[in-house]
């Protein structure tokens, strides 16, 4: 693997939008300097994925982000990602992203109840914040 230490973020059918439009992700779970658990959902942004000021599309960021609440949800609480639903998705834009350098969404959760994952994180992009974020997950219905 090109990149020891980190996991695939792959959807089985390759058509769908995360292949499509994201490219290559990979994930990790690190541990923060409290001792919690973080994940890590890493994209290669190309120069498909720049708006006109040649940075990250705000788009591609915030497409990012909602794919990382699943791989956060799926690494630090074994949840069944592929049937849930982002409820809701506050981001603060802090910076642009820039084309070439890998961009990072750093996540964690907050809290897990019966139905409902909250969530927080930031993208990062070497030593540059990029955007802030929280999010709320509802897990799949039982059938």
């Amino acid at each position: 693997m090109d990149h020891p230490g980190w996991f695939t973020w792959d959807l089985v059918d390759q058509t769908r939008f995360n292949t499509q439009t994201m490219g290559e992700m990979i994930t990790r779970i690190e541990t923060r300097a409290d001792g919690g658990k973080a994940a890590r959902l890493r994209m290669f942004p190309e120069h498909r994925h720049s708006n006109l000021l040649a940075a990250v599309h705000g788009g591609i960021t915030l497409a990012l982000i909602d794919i990382s609440l699943f791989a956060a949800m799926r690494t630090l609480t074994d949840g069944d990602a592929a049937g849930s639903v982002t409820l809701d998705l506050a981001t603060q834009f802090i910076g642009a992203g820039q084309i070439g350098d890998p961009l990072d969404a750093v996540v964690e959760v907050l809290r897990e109840t019966g139905r409902l994952v909250f969530l927080r994180g930031l993208v990062e992009q070497g030593d540059n914040t990029i955007a802030a974020f929280n999010g709320t997950i509802r897990k799949p219905t039982k059938r």
